[in-house]
C-alpha cells in the first residue's frame, strides 16, 4: 500500500506568534523529551532560554565546515563567537550558536540527516521559535554546470526522478514531497543575482542519491556494472531533465521542511562537472575556497532578513 502525503495546504504549521506547531500529537503526552542525539532535552535544559532566539538553523555534513560557517556569521553579524559546541556531549553531530543563527553538522546522507532534523525540528518547537528558516549548505556534482557554481535547488528527486522521499512505515510506503519553498528559492536567486555577480550560479532540479558511487553513476568504485557510455548517457539524461546537480541529502532535508511547515532552501556549490570526470582533483586550498560560496549567499540571506525585522518593529 501506497500513501501519498501529498496535500498540506489545511494543516495548520504556525501559531498566530509564528512559533512551530508540531506535527506528532504524541508528543504532548510526554513528561519530558530527550534529543538524544543532540544531548539536549526539555527537563535537562531550558530550551526557550538557551534558543529561543533562533531564526535560522543552518546545516551542512561537516563539523570543520559548520564551525567555519559559524564564525564567519559571527564576523557579519558583529557577534563573538565562542566556539562552545553545544552537541559535543552526543558524540555524534556538532551544533554552534552564534546569535539568531545554528550551524549544525548533519553527516553524509539521508539517514544521519534525518535523524538530526527531527530533533533539529523538535528543538525549535520546545524552544518557541519563531519564524525560523533552515538551510542547508554544501557541496555537490555539477551535471553540465562548471565547478564554482553556486546550485539553488527548486525541488529534489530521487534516482528515478521522483519528486518525493519514501519511507516504509508499518510496512507501507509513504511519500512525502521534496518540493522546496519557491518564495524562499525567489528571494536567494535576487540576493545572487544582485550580490553574488562575480561568482556563477544556478538553479534547478537536484538529484538526491542513496551514495556516493554507484547510484550517482561514478566508474571509481569498489564496484562498477556499468560502462563509460552508460554512465555518460545517464548524466546527459539527468541534463535533459532539468537536474543540474547530484548530492545526498536534498530529498530528505525538502521533504521533512516541507512536512513540518519549515521554510527551508538548499545552496549547494559544485566541486566539479560530472559530464567531464568524476574524479575532484583540485588542490584542497581550492576546494576549501568553493566551500565558502554557499556560506556567502546563506550570509547575505541572513542580514537581509534581519534588516528586514528591524524594520518591522
Amino acid at each position: 500500500m501506497i500513501q501519498n502525503r501529498a496535500s498540506v495546504v489545511s494543516i495548520v504549521f504556525h501559531s498566530n506568534d509564528g512559533s512551530l506547531i508540531i506535527q506528532n500529537p504524541h508528543l504532548k503526552s510526554l513528561s519530558s523529551d530527550n534529543l538524544y542525539h543532540l544531548a539536549l532535552g526539555t527537563e535537562s535544559h531550558d530550551l526557550p532560554v538557551l534558543f529561543g532566539d533562533v531564526k535560522f538553523v543552518c546545516v551542512g555534513g561537516t563539523n570543520q565546515r559548520m564551525k567555519s560557517f559559524a564564525q564567519y556569521m559571527a564576523n557579519q553579524l558583529n557577534i563573538e563567537f565562542d566556539n562552545k559546541d553545544w552537541t559535543k556531549a552526543s558524540h555524534r553531530y556538532s551544533m554552534f550558536k552564534v546569535g539568531p543563527v545554528l550551524s549544525v553538522t548533519h553527516g553524509m546522507g539521508i539517514s544521519s540527516l534525518s535523524i538530526l532534523l527531527h530533533e533539529l525540528i523538535k528543538l525549535v518547537y520546545y524552544a518557541k521559535c519563531k519564524n525560523v528558516v533552515f538551510m542547508r549548505i554544501g557541496t555537490c556534482g555539477g551535471i553540465g554546470v562548471e565547478q564554482g557554481t553556486v546550485v539553488i535547488t527548486e525541488k529534489a528527486v530521487d534516482g528515478l526522478l521522483r519528486p518525493f522521499s519514501e519511507l516504509y512505515i508499518l510496512g507501507k510506503v509513504v511519500r512525502r514531497p521534496s518540493i522546496c519553498d519557491q518564495e524562499l528559492v525567489s528571494e536567494l536567486k535576487f540576493i545572487a543575482a544582485e550580490d553574488m555577480v562575480d561568482i556563477p550560479t544556478a538553479s534547478g532540479t537536484t538529484l538526491c542519491a542513496l551514495d556516493f558511487y554507484e547510484s550517482q553513476a561514478r566508474l571509481d568504485g569498489a564496484f562498477c556494472d556499468i560502462t563509460a557510455q552508460e554512465k555518460v548517457d545517464y548524466l546527459n539524461q539527468l541534463k535533459a531533465a532539468g537536474v543540474v546537480n547530484i548530492e545526498m541529502e536534498a530529498i530528505t532535508f525538502a521533504s521533512m521542511c516541507r512536512s513540518a511547515g519549515i521554510s527551508g532552501a538548499i545552496i549547494c556549490v559544485a566541486l566539479l562537472n560530472r559530464l567531464n570526470g568524476d574524479q575532484i582533483a583540485s588542490t584542497k586550498e581550492y576546494l576549501d575556497e568553493l566551500q565558502t560560496r554557499p556560506q556567502m549567499l546563506a550570509a547575505k540571506f541572513i542580514r537581509k532578513r534581519l534588516a528586514e525585522y528591524k524594520t518591522q518593529k
